[in-house]
């Protein structure tokens, strides 16, 4: 299963086109604010809570499942469930990095308080489209070799 924490994700067409091809069910969870559309994927649709969508995602996602989201803390939780989690990018989020991206997080929520500047995130490109499609192409090569030996 492949969830996609939809809010503003730029990937969703890109996910769902590789989940089809694999026949791997796709659950796209948004909130009401977020209109989505698709013949194959599942669509839930929760509150627009602060966190209504991660709370959601956390306790549905199961061992092995695929999460694409961009909040940390989403990911962090899908990794202690043992799911596999990605970002829009193509980063895969792991034990060994996911502490590292929490604590940037919080200093980038500290500034912010603090109205310090910080920089922006660089505009979407389609190399950011390659590289995501790229490595969510080996998760599921890989979770398929694995599932049929």
């Amino acid at each position: 299963m492949i969830y996609i924490d939809a809010d503003g994700c730029p990937v969703v067409n890109i996910t769902i086109d590789l989940a089809y091809h694999f026949q791997i069910p796709v659950t796209l969870v948004k909130n009401y604010a977020h209109d989505f559309f698709d013949d194959y994927a599942t669509i839930i649709t929760v509150d627009i809570g602060p966190d209504s969508v991660d709370h959601y995602i956390a306790n549905v996602i199961k061992p092995n499942d695929i999460l694409i989201t961009q909040d940390y803390g989403l990911a962090g939780l899908a990794l202690s469930k043992n799911a596999i989690a990605m970002n829009q990018n193509g980063l895969v989020y792991t034990a060994y990095n996911i502490d590292a991206l929490l604590a940037q997080r919080h200093m980038n929520a500290k500034l912010r308080k603090q109205k310090i500047k910080h920089s922006n995130p660089k505009k979407r490109t389609l190399q950011n489209d390659h590289d995501f499609e790229d490595q969510l192409l080996k998760i599921i090569t890989k979770k398929t070799m694995s599932t049929s030996i």
